[in-house]
């Protein structure tokens, strides 16, 4: 007569997890890692402890190649303003991103320029160059906004323009344009400042 069995007590076996197929690199990872370059400008915006809001405009890695290979290192414009009329440009350069963004800080900082803001917008018309970017500004009414684009757009941000037209003539380079809206912030005149110097 054959022993009777035990029951089975064991826990059903569970089906093995299915490995999930690698996602697709985004399009920053594809890039290394990072934002910026002529493809798509860096608009990160953030501040310090002094008050200042800091935009990375442009970030653009540096490729020397060199007998054992390559060596990269990156290149950061960056705006900083007070939102009050206060606006500065730097570019940094280091071997890590982290070190360009500081030092571009550090640069725009002690290129501080102070304009006039009139009822949040610009006192006159006016149309500036730096180099090969030209840069045109007009006044404008209250809630119309910044229209303007690519690091246009940035200085006027940070400087706290709040309504103004704006048109890019030249390069859009974003070196030459930030440098020819800074000639255009650095060009402006209140009536009072042009009656004193006319005497009046």
């Amino acid at each position: 007569m054959a022993e009777n069995q035990a029951p089975n007590t064991a826990a059903p076996a569970t089906a093995a997890p299915v490995p999930q197929a690698p996602s697709a690199p985004s399009h920053e990872q594809r890039r290394g890692g990072y934002r910026g370059g002529p493809r798509g400008p860096r608009r990160d915006q953030q501040r310090d402890e002094s008050g200042f809001k800091e935009t990375v405009v442009s970030l653009n890695r540096v490729a020397k190649v060199v007998k054992g290979g390559k060596r990269f290192s990156f290149s950061a414009l960056v705006i900083v303003g007070d939102g009050a009329g206060t606006v500065g440009s730097g570019l940094g350069k280091a071997k890590e991103v982290q070190s360009s963004i500081q030092k571009g800080n550090a640069q725009a900082k002690k290129n501080l320029l102070k304009f006039p803001l009139v009822n949040a917008t610009i006192p006159h018309e006016i149309v500036a160059k730096f180099r090969s970017g030209k840069v045109w500004m007009k006044p404008a009414a209250p809630g119309t906004g910044v229209i303007a684009g690519g690091g246009v757009r940035a200085v006027l941000e940070a400087a706290g323009v709040k309504n103004v037209l704006t048109k890019s003539l030249g390069s859009d380079n974003p070196f030459n344009v930030v440098g020819a809206t800074m000639e255009c912030l650095r060009g402006l005149r209140t009536s009072e400042e042009i009656a004193k110097l006319r005497g009046k």
